[in-house]
């Protein structure tokens, strides 16, 4: 008996002893300036986003890992990496055939966005990306507990900044059945967004957008609801997602609206993927049936949404 007690109190001891060594341990410190080599793959970085360049992203992915390891307290860096893990899983409709491993791209991004977030807690844009890794790796495994602890993170970022996070919340829904609670969610997030953007609600029946186009601005918090340096035509990208979520839900009437809505960007010309909401627009009300059909090899192109297509992030990041 005394045998027991003595290794009760010893395994006690022992995990007293474990606690107390995590719980002291220091935090990682972020990074008070960056290294040569993080500048050097910030500029490969957005050179291959901004061109589009998917083929590339392994050349930038060696460059924006190399700078982390050299110094992995730089948020920034570490931003970057799990970007560049999500974009090619986001678009992962460009490859043919699409490998099982593309699937480990969730689990780097999720990695990496929670190291951006444990170095700049305050940036939202961090979290709410965190929030969309976790959520897409716990759909992967089907793990429920996960997929919960990324919603509510994505909850959070709302909170944090509605003007970016609520299309974040949105986006991330679009590929659930149109009938699901989260879908619908999804949905009314994207309604929210145009509100807090210029401000009041929005006529939902007759959008007329062209109203607020004068709110047009390039500083503070609403500056992400328009084009910008990062994001070229994250405008018009807004209302092609928006439009296709509406069709998906049957109000293909207004999703042709909110499509037409993105001809308001003054950069509409310049968008590559004009032809693409143009058709949208021509096939609203067939597009009811493509967008809740399973997919196939067949719908990549032009039968998958934009969460699902092959710009599910070019579409606003494209120059």
């Amino acid at each position: 008996m005394r045998y027991f007690m003595a290794l009760i109190v010893v395994g006690a001891f022992l995990a007293g002893c474990e606690y107390a060594a995590v719980q002291t341990a220091p935090n990682k410190r972020a990074a008070t300036s960056r290294t040569q080599a993080a500048l050097n793959a910030d500029k490969l970085f957005w050179e291959t986003l901004h061109g589009g360049n998917y083929a590339g992203i392994p050349r930038a992915l060696e460059a924006v890992t190399a700078a982390y390891l050299e110094n992995p307290s730089d948020a920034v860096t570490a931003a970057h990496v799990g970007w560049l893990h999500i974009w090619r899983l986001a678009e992962r409709a460009r490859l043919e055939p699409v490998p099982p491993t593309i699937t480990e791209d969730a689990v780097m991004a999720r990695k990496f966005f929670q190291e951006a977030v444990a170095l700049n807690p305050s940036e939202a844009r961090y979290l709410g990306f965190l929030a969309s890794a976790m959520m897409a790796e716990g759909t992967i495994h089907k793990d429920e507990k996960l997929i919960r602890q990324g919603y509510f993170r994505l909850l959070d970022s709302v909170k944090a900044w509605p003007e970016f996070n609520l299309f974040t919340a949105g986006y991330v829904m679009s590929r659930q059945p149109a009938g699901s609670e989260r879908f619908k969610e999804g949905l009314e997030n994207q309604w929210r967004n145009l509100d807090v953007c210029v401000g009041e609600k929005i006529n939902r029946q007759v959008i007329g957008y062209e109203t607020y186009m004068a709110l047009q601005t390039t500083e503070g918090v609403k500056r992400v609801c328009w084009n910008s340096w990062i994001a070229p035509h994250n405008f018009e990208g807004f209302f092609l997602n928006m439009g296709d979520m509406l069709v998906k839900s049957g109000d293909w009437q207004t999703g042709q609206k909110i499509y037409a809505t993105a001809k308001l960007s003054p950069d509409y010309g310049k968008w590559k993927f004009r032809g693409v909401l143009e058709e949208r627009i021509k096939d609203a009300e067939s597009n009811f049936r493509v967008f809740n059909a399973p997919e196939s090899p067949m719908d990549k192109k032009m039968g998958r949404m934009m969460a699902n297509s092959e710009f599910a992030c070019m579409a606003c990041h494209l120059r």
